[in-house]
């Protein structure tokens, strides 16, 4: 609860103010001290080509990019779409890029400790990757941001079935980050001016 306010919170402060650093820092912290209170979060399984498994993790990342790229060209030509989606990437563009980095990827990693860590092996025994990705959708839903909530079920979906598959969380986390900077680096001029 207290990581989801703090995620409303984020998301309705100025770009680039104090502010929004300060609340996003305080989710990330929230999600990993939520997520390590309750015991050690896996980080790898047993991969006897873990090489092979992070080149695989990076390019699933990029897949999941190039997807989402494909679905915003189609999305700007629907209102509250463009509008849901410029909302969210002017944090982006009118961020310093190191700092906006930093932020997309300490949160980034937190919610894989969180939401693929903690809470998946809470429900390990109960469908986890339904309810895993369940309530990453349900917390993103506090955003009042369409583009947000809609994201948010394929790709915690995406990051609990590896999660499943590899036993740990090390292959969700760079997944996440992979995809998480591209959004960040190139969709935000496909929106510029877009949420005026």
């Amino acid at each position: 609860m207290a990581g989801a306010a703090q995620l409303g919170a984020s998301l309705a402060s100025p770009p680039d103010s104090r502010r929004f650093y300060a609340l996003t820092t305080g989710v990330a912290a929230t999600w990993v001290a939520g997520g390590l209170v309750t015991g050690p979060v896996p980080w790898t399984g047993e991969d006897d080509h873990p090489h092979r498994t992070l080149v695989r993790a990076v390019a699933v990342g990029v897949g999941a990019f190039l997807a989402f790229y494909a679905a915003a060209l189609v999305a700007r030509k629907v209102p509250f779409l463009r509008h849901a989606l410029a909302g969210v990437l002017r944090y982006a563009h009118h961020g310093r890029t190191p700092t906006v980095l930093a932020t997309v990827w300490g949160n980034g990693a937190a919610e894989e400790v969180f939401f693929r860590g903690a809470l998946y092996d809470a429900f390990a025994d109960e469908h986890p990757i339904v309810t895993s990705t369940a309530a990453y959708a349900l917390v993103t839903c506090v955003t009042r941001n369409p583009a947000l909530a809609l994201a948010s079920i394929p790709m915690g979906a995406l990051f609990a079935w590896q999660r499943q598959t590899t036993g740990g969380i090390e292959v969700p986390v760079v997944t996440h980050l992979t995809w998480s900077t591209l959004m960040t680096w190139l969709l935000p001029p496909l929106f510029h001016g877009s949420s005026r």
